[in-house]
């Protein structure tokens, strides 16, 4: 005899040992039983059944209304795969590492950000009631996001996930894209057809907004070094050696995604450590005299 009520009933109520409920929903026949007498039991037994099914349904409410967890800022701790490096006024520096196969928590991002993907990457960009977006970004790939949502990053590869993610604090405006796609779907602005590299440091613009502008840097690598005396934010894409701004100053190893801030007052000098080009990405905000020190 088939059982009416099995697929029905909680199981909460089917663990519920000695209960004719839990004896219907394991399969178990009381004799001479029909679908109506069936029906008329669980009825009695809905002071046990109802309270039930408004517990499982009030637990699968909460777990689909998960509150995202913030970003790490100054001392507070925050999603633990994002590692804050640099804060001040203007931007909030994340080392992001996700182990293979491994996911981010539901995190909030309030803000714009250009993220810099560090090495290939094959991610699930799961935002919160949007569609989820298959990412396959190579070496060095760069974007511009608009902040104001939630979402979750699922790492696919068989290695570890890093980027180098940048929270721009001030209003943006409307972006431009300027020598490549930064952001997908925004309008492109005038790149400049030859760059001329100045003192050995080339720069080609990648995007700009209201209040700040990306550009990627080269050092020529018959330049030994160059001297950066600006207010802007590095993020490094290889090796090499910076040192302040006097050449009695230590010199400090960077590798790939390290981010240096840089203000008018303490200039770097970035040295040539291989024979290929150094490069790096120069990260410049709004027509400010100088920002505030990192912490």
């Amino acid at each position: 005899m088939r059982n009416h009520l099995a697929d029905v009933i909680p199981p909460a109520l089917r663990a519920a040992e000695g209960s004719p409920v839990a004896a219907l929903a394991r399969g178990k026949r009381a004799q001479g039983l029909s679908p109506t007498a069936a029906r008329n039991l669980l009825f009695n037994h809905r002071h046990i059944a109802l309270p039930a099914i408004a517990l499982v349904a009030a637990l699968s409410l909460n777990a689909q209304a998960q509150e995202p967890v913030p970003l790490a800022r100054g001392n507070t701790s925050g999603e633990p795969h994002h590692h804050l490096k640099i804060e001040n006024e203007y931007v909030r520096v994340y080392y992001v590492e996700v182990p293979p196969h491994e996911n981010t928590q539901l995190h909030q991002h309030d803000h714009d950000y250009i993220y810099v993907s560090l090495g290939p990457s094959d991610v699930v960009n799961a935002i919160v009631d949007k569609p989820e977006i298959h990412l396959q970004l190579k070496d060095g790939e760069t974007h511009f996001t608009r902040g104001g949502f939630a979402h979750v990053a699922r790492n696919l590869a068989d290695t570890p996930f890093h980027n180098i993610t940048i929270e721009l604090l001030k209003p943006q405006g409307e972006p431009k894209n300027v020598c490549a796609q930064v952001l997908p779907g925004a309008l492109f602005g005038d790149c400049p057809k030859s760059l001329t590299p100045v003192g050995g440091l080339s720069r080609e613009p990648l995007l700009e907004t209201e209040e700040t502008t990306l550009e990627l840097a080269k050092l020529d690598p018959s330049l030994n070094v160059t001297l950066i005396k600006r207010t802007l934010l590095i993020v490094f894409l290889g090796e090499t050696q910076v040192q302040g701004e006097s050449m009695d100053a230590p010199k400090e190893k960077v590798s790939k995604g390290d981010a240096v801030w840089v203000s008018e007052r303490s200039g770097r000098l970035i040295w040539n450590s291989k024979s290929k080009d150094t490069s790096f990405l120069m990260l410049t905000f709004g027509h400010s005299e100088a920002a505030a020190k990192s912490r």
